[in-house]
């Protein structure tokens, strides 16, 4: 590099460096200023920059003054163009920024927001995670309104059923105070069986609270799922026969699964004792069990006549029995009915065990089927 280019180019780095510092220090005490104005005051730096650096560069030079003037009229109609484009720029950022501000605020009334992936990247980037944000609270908003429904329903629910045997009982005790129960031996049994039932649904509300509050405590070890179903079904084989119900189905032998053995066969039990509940006199319930690639399936079958579609969505919702009537049958006592708590255990122990619970119309009924790790 010569002599003379090493002049130049210390000339014009002095002026334009000194431009663009005292520039760069304007623009910053300007920064809360709208994004329009910025932007000119960029572009109006960098232009007076250019300017200064080519002036003193010509006055080095000698260039007379003509030319210089020449110089200076270039730099004038370039600077002007460039304005103008920088104040269209800032003009459009500003536009930008202020529907990205509009649509935030009616993201913050309304919950909702409408995606404009306009103006830059990062407004475009912006506007994408407040649009994910947007769908993920109004998912979480659905959750909620769907658990604050269902603790209305299951407090609804749980008062009701615990209001008919509680009548019941008020009314045997106030027979056998008045003498007038005559056979007081059989008004004993019968509260004793109303009893009974309200422990276990006192019960299944202690285990569904510790499911939801996630302290239920697991044990998990293998477990021969043929002796669980023979278990299971031996403790339904009574209710099965007082309501005219046949029990069948098969297991594979040597199934091993790792679970809990008190949650797995409350898991079982509830799911025969749901499908004996609905399945008529004469009709069949089927339970069997295989080793799959993914762990071990497990399938109750009954002959409920099958469901609508938006019930099966609500089948494992807490308190969900299926039917406005609410009254207990006349089998109900004895097979363990209550606040149609049975299948909203079944899912959370399931789930707890890391497996899956799914429940289909099957001809002549429905279909639950059980899926868990080996």
């Amino acid at each position: 590099m010569t002599h003379d280019q090493v002049v130049i180019v210390l000339t014009t780095a002095a002026w334009s460096g000194g431009v663009g510092l005292v520039g760069g220090l304007v623009v910053w005490m300007a920064r809360r200023a709208s994004v329009r104005w910025l932007t000119v005051g960029v572009a109006t730096v960098a232009i007076l920059a250019v300017v200064a650096g080519t002036l003193a560069t010509a006055h080095a030079m000698f260039i007379s003054s003509h030319d210089v003037g020449v110089i200076g009229l270039v730099a004038a109609v370039a600077g002007v163009v460039a304005l103008a484009f920088a104040l269209a720029v800032g003009g459009a950022l500003a536009r930008w920024s202020r529907r990205l501000r509009d649509e935030a605020r009616r993201f913050g009334e309304s919950g909702e927001f409408a995606n404009d992936a306009s103006g830059p990247a990062e407004f475009a980037a912006l506007s994408e995670e407040l649009r994910n944000t947007s769908e993920r609270l109004a998912q979480s908003r659905s959750r909620e309104l769907a658990l604050e429904q269902s603790r209305r329903e299951l407090v609804s629910w749980v008062s009701h059923d615990l209001r008919t045997p509680l009548a019941g009982l008020r009314a045997m005790t106030e027979a056998l105070e008045d003498g007038l129960a005559d056979d007081p031996t059989r008004y004993h049994a019968m509260m004793r069986t109303e009893v009974d039932r309200m422990v276990r649904m006192v019960d299944d509300l202690f285990e569904l609270s510790r499911i939801h509050a996630g302290v239920m405590r697991l044990s998990p070890q293998p477990c021969a799922l043929g002796d669980v179903v023979s278990e299971a079904l031996a403790g339904a084989d009574s209710v099965a026969r007082a309501r005219g119900v046949r029990l069948g189905g098969e297991v594979e032998e040597d199934v091993l699964v790792t679970a809990d053995p008190a949650g797995l066969s409350r898991v079982v039990s509830n799911l025969l004792m749901n499908a004996i509940r609905h399945t008529p006199a004469d009709g069949v319930v089927e339970i069997r069990g295989r080793a799959v690639p993914a762990g071990v399936e497990l399938s109750v079958t009954d002959a409920c006549g099958g469901m609508r579609e938006e019930d099966i969505s609500r089948v494992f919702d807490v308190g969900w029995q299926g039917s406005a009537a609410r009254t207990p049958g006349p089998f109900d006592s004895r097979d363990g009915a209550g606040a149609g708590l049975g299948l909203a255990i079944v899912k959370g122990i399931v789930e707890a065990h890391l497996g899956h619970v799914a429940v289909t119309n099957h001809d002549p009924g429905c279909r639950f089927l059980v899926t868990l790790p080996g």
